[in-house]
């Protein structure tokens, strides 16, 4: 029987922190899975595995110097940046992030990096605070925008007896995102990390070639007055990630976006709106489709008026501001008795009773999928890069995935989608 990475070729940057150890197990299951794996250890690295046991796991010779002499006769960093098909960097420290996100090459593995046009796969692992600091988050969002793929980190326990996000993203769920990569990968039209972005004539069809996709996202903003509005704490990563994911199996993408401080996705057709309003339009203008996913938090309620000027504070009680109810986009789409998309999908973002409001919700919406995910204080802020999702369907079934990254998410939810549109 065939294995899902056969053949394929796999570099494995090995970062230096704690979660190294969990490197040795990913090396077996990508080689459990087919796939022929090359380990690259840094310095770091080798202070928790040695490269010997790297090699022995692999079958193959680990690299750790930019500056070995058999290797650079051959100008070995640049035959290591191409002899590959994809290049996977588990644990991605802070430091390395920083290294990739800047081009530094002060050593083998950021150098082979910097020279690569290889399709790249990041799996970030850190101390919770590490993770959060600005500075990792706008490496992360360089890393992004450069088309790095990341999975991961999850959240628990910290090797310093913390708790959050910033744990290596299990071995299992690595060679899933590597899989998926090299699935959807396309040759590369680009320097760096440019590999993969953009498709030619020859690139093999994906899952969803020729599909028509429409995909909502962010939140809605509803007027108050000139400089005032109501509105929620959507980023909108999660309907980004999905309508990226569709583009890359190749589908015909519209994606409906809110108001959002994150770039558009390659590839996709961005109708920005701002109002619940002006959304519900800018979907039925998209249609037709064969799939419709609806992952915007529509504002429920707009103000009855909206006052041409601003609203004074002049020591007297405000007025009342009263709320009329928001069109509903997803019962409209879902609702329609002609050009219905073959597959409805809504979102649930819930603080209490999620499984249970998310079965309410579709009974009520008349979709044919709900993804809810918890957004209370204790399940995980709304507007965060990590989801946990539970797929509800209208029988009640429920799938739960771990906690993930929501770029994984949505290359995920959309491997799902294609296999429910071809059965």
């Amino acid at each position: 029987m065939t294995r899902p990475l056969q053949n394929r070729r796999v570099l494995l940057v090995i970062g230096g922190g704690i979660a190294a150890y969990k490197a040795l197990d990913l090396i077996r299951r990508l080689r459990e899975r087919g796939a022929q794996v090359r380990p690259l250890l840094t310095k770091g690295a080798q202070e928790f595995v040695t490269p010997l046991a790297a090699a022995a796991l692999a079958g193959e010779r680990a690299h750790t110097d930019l500056f070995d002499r058999a290797e650079e006769a051959d100008i070995g960093h640049i035959k290591l940046a191409r002899d590959a098909d994809a290049i996977v960097v588990a644990p991605a420290t802070a430091s390395l992030m920083a290294r990739m996100a800047t081009g530094e090459s002060s050593d083998l593995a950021a150098t082979v990096l910097l020279a690569t046009t290889l399709p790249i796969l990041i799996a970030p692992a850190m101390n919770v605070r590490m993770w959060q600091h600005p500075a990792t988050q706008r490496n992360l969002a360089t890393l992004r925008a450069d088309g790095v793929r990341v999975v991961g980190p999850n959240e628990g326990a910290m090797a310093e007896a913390e708790f959050g996000p910033g744990r290596l993203a299990e071995p299992a769920e690595i060679a899933d995102a590597v899989e998926a990569m090299l699935a959807e990968a396309r040759p590369a039209s680009g320097f760096g990390f440019l590999a993969g972005r953009g498709a030619t004539a020859d690139a093999p069809a994906g899952p969803l070639a020729g599909r028509r996709i429409l995909v909502t996202s962010g939140p809605t903003h509803e007027p108050i007055d000139p400089v005032r509005y109501l509105a929620n704490r959507s980023s909108g990563r999660q309907g980004h990630a999905i309508a990226a994911a569709a583009a890359a199996a190749g589908a015909i993408v519209t994606l409906v976006s809110g108001p959002v401080a994150i770039p558009d996705p390659p590839g996709v057709q961005v109708v920005a709106v701002e109002t619940a309003r002006e959304m519900l339009a800018a979907v039925e203008a998209a249609l037709p489709a064969d799939l419709a996913i609806f992952a915007a938090a529509v504002g429920d309620w707009r103000p009855a008026a909206t006052r041409e000027s601003k609203i004074k504070k002049d020591g007297a009680a405000p007025a009342p501001l009263a709320l009329v109810e928001n069109p509903d986009i997803l019962a409209t789409i879902a609702g329609r008795s002609a050009g219905r998309p073959r597959l409805v999908v809504g979102f649930a973002a819930e603080t209490d009773a999620v499984l249970d409001n998310a079965r309410a919700k579709i009974a009520r919406k008349g979709c044919d999928l709900i993804v809810a995910n918890d957004v209370s204080p204790a399940g995980g802020v709304m507007g965060g890069t990590a989801n946990t999702v539970h797929l509800v369907g209208r029988d009640g079934h429920v799938e739960t995935w771990p906690t993930l990254d929501k770029d994984e998410v949505g290359r995920r939810l959309i491997r799902h989608f294609a296999g429910l549109l071809g059965a």
